[in-house]
C-alpha cells in the first residue's frame, strides 16, 4: 500500500468486520429479536389452537398453538409434540415453551417457521398427560 492508502485500508477494515460473529451480533442486535430473550424456557398464554401444513415433500397437519409470551407480550406459534396431545391444551391455559432445537434457534425439518414447542400445560408435563400418568389441574 502507498503513502496515501489510509482511506482504502480503513474502508476495507470496516467491510471485513462483518465477518466477525461477535461484531455482527452486536450490530444487528440479534438478542433483541429472540422472543424468549435468551432464556431456555418461557411461559405463555394460549390464544388459539391451529393446524399448520408441512413443507413439501411431506403432507400432513402439524398441531400447533398460538401463544402470547407473558414477560414481553410477543406472540409465537408453538408445536405440540405427541399423539393427541393437542386435546390436553385449551385456550387461556398457561403453557411452558422451549426451543425446538433447530440450528441457530431455527425450525426443524418440514415445519414452516415453528421454532418453539410446548413442554408443560398449567405446570404439568405434557409428556405425563399424554401417557396418562397425571391429570391436568381443574380451574377453580
Amino acid at each position: 500500500m502507498g503513502q496515501f492508502a489510509a482511506r482504502n485500508l480503513k474502508k476495507k477494515r470496516k467491510k471485513f468486520r462483518w465477518k466477525s460473529p461477535g461484531f455482527k451480533r452486536h450490530m444487528l442486535q440479534l438478542w433483541k429479536k429472540d422472543p424468549l430473550r435468551g432464556a431456555p424456557q418461557g411461559r405463555g398464554i394460549v390464544l388459539k389452537k391451529k393446524g399448520v401444513e408441512q413443507k413439501q415433500p411431506h403432507s400432513g397437519i402439524i398441531k400447533c398453538v398460538r401463544v402470547q409470551i407473558i414477560k414481553n407480550g410477543i406472540q409465537v406459534t408453538a408445536f405440540v409434540p405427541g399423539t393427541a396431545a393437542i386435546k390436553f391444551i385449551d385456550e387461556h391455559d398457561e403453557v411452558t415453551l422451549e426451543g425446538v432445537g433447530g440450528s441457530q434457534g431455527g425450525a426443524i425439518g418440514s415445519q414452516h417457521g415453528i421454532k418453539y414447542k410446548v413442554v408443560a400445560v398449567n405446570g404439568v408435563s405434557l409428556n405425563e398427560l399424554v401417557r396418562g400418568r397425571k391429570e391436568k389441574p381443574k380451574a377453580a
